[in-house]
């Protein structure tokens, strides 16, 4: 019995870690802070946990967890419907509807981005992660490099127009393809 719920809780572990990316993605267009999606998100782990029996593997899990995500969140927003920042249902599941449809083509786009930093010289592609680094500062990264933040901004647009275009004609290629 124990093979069997090894199994099983590996089985979630694996699908809920190819999916959590997507699914804090899509938290976070139905909610107004970072905090809050942290707290969902939480909630949505525990929930798809106990309702995986449940789950039919024949059927799509990304889309079997979105649902849960949403009804969470929705549960969320209900709680917290007493402070006037807080989105009506009815918004929040357009929101959601417009969030889902558009997911396939943000992990198209992201994924086409990864391949194309990949293809950047080592230098650049360290360049831009050290730029996008959490609590990354300009002007000491211009510093280290013994240049200008102007400079360094100047490179990084270009590196970002650079990407931008290895994304666009990537995607190009897999739409014709």
């Amino acid at each position: 019995m124990t093979d069997l719920n090894d199994h099983h809780h590996d089985q979630f572990l694996r699908l809920f870690a190819e999916h959590d990316q997507a699914l804090r993605t899509f938290v976070r267009s139905l909610l107004p802070s970072m905090g809050d999606v942290s707290e969902v998100m939480q909630e949505v782990a525990v929930v798809l946990w106990q309702k995986f029996a449940e789950y039919d593997s024949t059927r799509d899990f990304r889309k079997w967890a979105f649902g849960v995500a949403r009804f969470e969140a929705l549960g969320f927003l209900r709680d917290k419907a007493r402070d006037r920042h807080v989105f009506s249902d009815e918004l929040v599941g357009k929101i959601a509807d417009e969030a889902a449809a558009a997911m396939p083509r943000h992990e198209a786009q992201r994924e086409a981005l990864e391949t194309c930093l990949q293809k950047l010289p080592e230098t650049q592609r360290a360049l831009v992660l050290a730029a996008y680094s959490k609590g990354a500062r300009m002007d000491e990264l211009a510093a280290q490099r013994g240049q200008t933040a102007m400079s360094l901004y100047k490179l990084l647009h270009r590196i970002r127009q650079a990407l931008l275009e290895c994304v666009r004609r990537t995607i190009a290629k897999e739409e014709l393809a």
